[in-house]
């Protein structure tokens, strides 16, 4: 079944909640997540830092060290200015893009990634720009008969190897694993993980990142993937 409302796929996300399998190895009983802001309200991500991946590497190990959490996570519809490191968002004209779509978990490099639910293969790439997803997968999922996809950006280029367009990944498949800076697309090692209900008809890449004053137009589209994950 086609969609185009996000609406739709966040009240099965929740339904279905407690059947999802861990995309991370995370146990809440003895672990914790931080919470990471990457809007113009923290001061302590300066311009020197995000334009320096190395001191963005150390960033974010010091602030996971210091808050003695395992990930960073944080993002969905955020108004980030990270981005001002990258010409890769940057318009042509007009207004750059700042607005992030999917949920960011942020530790360490080859850090495991497994399927929440079955699903098959969609399509997958090497978006090889500096800030852009580097090794990318998309999966795709039918829940209650509807469908949508799930995009892992910022893998090891290893992740890919292997794959082909319908093979099946089952629940709780380790599938792929963060990449390191010089795979990822130049960022400290995460994954950046977002649900679509379309694809627009792309293969292997999907925005993951949109213009602010589009805020509504994409929040229809793309569903909250906080509403999965087991932090």
């Amino acid at each position: 079944m086609s969609i185009t409302n996000a609406s739709i796929i966040n009240k099965l996300l929740i339904k279905h909640n407690h059947t999802f399998a861990s995309i991370v190895d995370f146990d809440k009983k003895y672990e914790s997540v931080l919470n990471l802001d990457f809007t113009a309200q923290n001061t302590s991500l300066t311009a020197e830092i995000i334009n320096n991946t190395h001191l963005f590497c150390e960033y974010i190990n010091a602030a996971l060290l210091a808050n003695n959490a395992k990930f960073g996570v944080g993002g969905y519809l955020e108004h980030r200015t990270v981005y001002a490191r990258s010409k890769h968002f940057d318009g042509e004209e007009g207004e750059p893009r700042r607005l992030h779509l999917g949920v960011d978990i942020w530790g360490n490099a080859l850090t495991p990634v497994y399927s929440f639910m079955d699903a098959k293969i969609h399509s997958f790439a090497n978006n090889n720009n500096f800030g852009d997803y580097g090794a990318t997968i998309i999966l795709e999922h039918e829940l209650d008969e509807y469908k949508f996809y799930s995009l892992y950006g910022h893998l090891s280029l290893q992740s890919l190897a292997g794959l082909n367009k319908g093979k099946e990944i089952k629940k709780g498949t380790h599938f792929c694993d963060f990449g390191v800076p010089d795979e990822n697309g130049h960022w400290p090692p995460h994954l950046h993980f977002q649900l679509m209900t379309t694809m627009d008809g792309k293969q292997g890449d999907y925005p993951g990142v949109g213009k602010f004053s589009e805020k509504e137009l994409w929040a229809n589209k793309i569903p909250d993937a906080n509403l999965l994950l087991r932090f």
